[in-house]
């Protein structure tokens, strides 16, 4: 709950979202605390999960990867079965950066970063459209990224 969280916390998560490797002393100094007082919160913040995980962030056209596809799902009904084998498979599709259960016009959004058209149909071709209970699949392409970040506000 961010009601546990005070001005403090707060601002240590604004830095360790822009840099996961930031130093423990440059951190503490940052948010002018002590190195082991600032030591002791982020690990309380690790602990009580406001952390999840550090990561690192790949850039995507140095990857090979420079075209995002958002693909919308519908499924043939709403049977819990039918969903829960939907997305056990989803899960398995390597391709797939994100996807999300929607409520709306589509049962599912899907995130999906290629190399380009091409490489999107062979994603298509081997992994979307086998996947169970599709009644319809709309993709789209992004032209360019306007805003992206990992960083919520805190």
């Amino acid at each position: 709950m961010t009601s546990d969280l005070d001005a403090t916390d707060r601002r240590i998560l604004g830095v360790l979202q822009k840099d996961g490797r930031i130093t423990n002393a440059d951190l503490s100094e940052r948010v002018n605390l002590s190195p082991s007082a600032c030591h002791r919160r982020v690990q309380r913040l690790e602990e009580d999960g406001f952390i999840a995980s550090y990561v690192a962030l790949l850039d995507t056209r140095k990857m090979g990867r420079p075209t995002t596809v958002f693909v919308e799902i519908t499924l043939q009904s709403q049977a819990e079965d039918l969903l829960d084998a939907f997305e056990r498979e989803v899960a398995r599709v390597p391709d797939i950066l994100e996807c999300h259960l929607m409520a709306g016009t589509a049962d599912y959004l899907i995130k999906i970063m290629a190399q380009d058209t091409e490489d999107f149909a062979r994603i298509h071709r081997q992994h979307l459209s086998r996947l169970p209970g599709v009644r319809q699949m709309q993709s789209s392409f992004a032209l360019r990224t306007v805003v992206k970040t990992t960083a919520l506000a805190v």
